[in-house]
């Protein structure tokens, strides 16, 4: 590709980010900038759909007997915490950064990955097809994103999930299990020691839970943990012993457990009664040797274990979370992304296909 057209590529790139932080796009009210990505395709003439607020297109010589590969990322944001020195919605260039709610997570990856999607749209002869979608509600693992417009990409055998991962290959994520359980006891007078404290029930079931360790170790992911993070009763009387108890456990589950094993393990050793919240976020991996992996380390990206979940975990097929950023900086107050990430990010995405595609 001739330099001139990728310093374009970058030019525009970095425009429509600034537009997008501009924006707000809280999850499930990204509806405006659902329609600037509409009016980007539609400025170079490329057709695309909404699906909600998902945007998705696919190469102008899409063959439906072909591979086809998705690129995705997604374009809702968090809400801006109370550290913000800066107005989060005006993109500021200071430095070489990019200022702004969303640059980092993941409004870099996404305008990254429109910008590759541009270089192949008209290329004959590819290997493979190219998808394209652009995913809301991201952030809160919502209904409405990814697995909402999932059904209308046609057959997908791979993908990459534009994530800020400092350009380096997460090939395995782990899964995220909430689980609300509940100790039953039976209510008395504390004075008189009356009835079955639940709060002591939940307490024996916690301690297991403090101490047990899964026994399947990832060399990517490390060890599955459980974490006791909410505990509450019924009560508002300091004299009356309380006969139920609620806690919630956080489960972060490595590539090795499925989420029927960790149930199982639970079964075993807890008494409280419990249920699941979702089994929706699973853990996920691709192995060293499938192509886009191979491709990266031709390209000397080194490979790591997310302890973060994406939409990489609502995927029925093999992907790679990447992404230029760095996911330390996600979420922060006076969140940004350096200009040169970007750049880089579109020059590695579309070396990363050419290895293959």
């Amino acid at each position: 590709m001739h330099i001139e057209n990728i310093n374009t590529l970058q030019e525009q790139a970095i425009g429509l980010l600034k537009q997008l932080i501009s924006t707000p796009s809280y999850s499930k009210e990204e509806n405006d900038t659902a329609e600037l990505i509409v009016q980007f395709f539609e400025k170079h003439h490329i057709p695309c759909r909404r699906v909600g607020n998902n945007v998705y297109a696919k190469n102008r010589h899409y063959d439906p007997e072909k591979q086809s590969i998705l690129l995705n990322s997604h374009h809702d944001t968090v809400r801006p915490n109370k550290g913000y020195t800066l107005d989060p919605f005006t993109p500021t260039v200071k430095d070489g950064k990019l200022y702004g709610l969303g640059s980092n997570d993941a409004g870099g990856c996404l305008v990254s990955l429109i910008a590759t999607f541009l270089h192949f749209y008209d290329q004959e002869n590819l290997n493979h097809n190219v998808v394209f979608a652009a995913s809301a509600e991201e952030e809160i693992s919502g209904v409405n994103g990814i697995e909402l417009v999932l059904p209308f990409l046609g057959q997908i055998d791979f993908g990459i999930v534009g994530e800020p991962t400092r350009l380096e290959m997460a090939v395995a994520e782990r899964g995220l299990m909430v689980i609300d359980c509940t100790a039953q006891g039976r209510a008395g007078h504390a004075a008189r020691n009356e009835g079955e404290n639940a709060l002591y029930k939940a307490l024996d079931d916690i301690s297991w839970i403090r101490s047990y360790q899964f026994p399947k170790v990832s060399p990517l992911l490390g060890e599955s943990r459980m974490s006791v993070t909410v505990i509450e009763t019924e009560n508002r009387q300091h004299n009356v012993v309380p006969s139920s108890c609620r806690f919630v456990i956080d489960v972060r589950v490595n590539e090795l457990y499925t989420f029927d094993e960790i149930l199982e393990a639970l079964r075993q050793n807890l008494k409280s009664q419990f249920k699941p919240r979702t089994t929706r976020m699973k853990s996920t991996s691709i192995s060293l040797d499938h192509p886009l992996v191979r491709a990266g380390l031709a390209l000397g990206r080194g490979y790591y274990g997310s302890p973060t979940t994406s939409d990489k975990a609502l995927m029925p097929f093999h992907t790679l979370k990447m992404g230029p950023g760095d996911s330390a900086r996600s979420h922060t107050a006076d969140e940004f992304i350096f200009i040169d990430e970007i750049k880089e990010g579109i020059d590695m995405y579309i070396q990363l296909l050419d290895e293959f595609i």
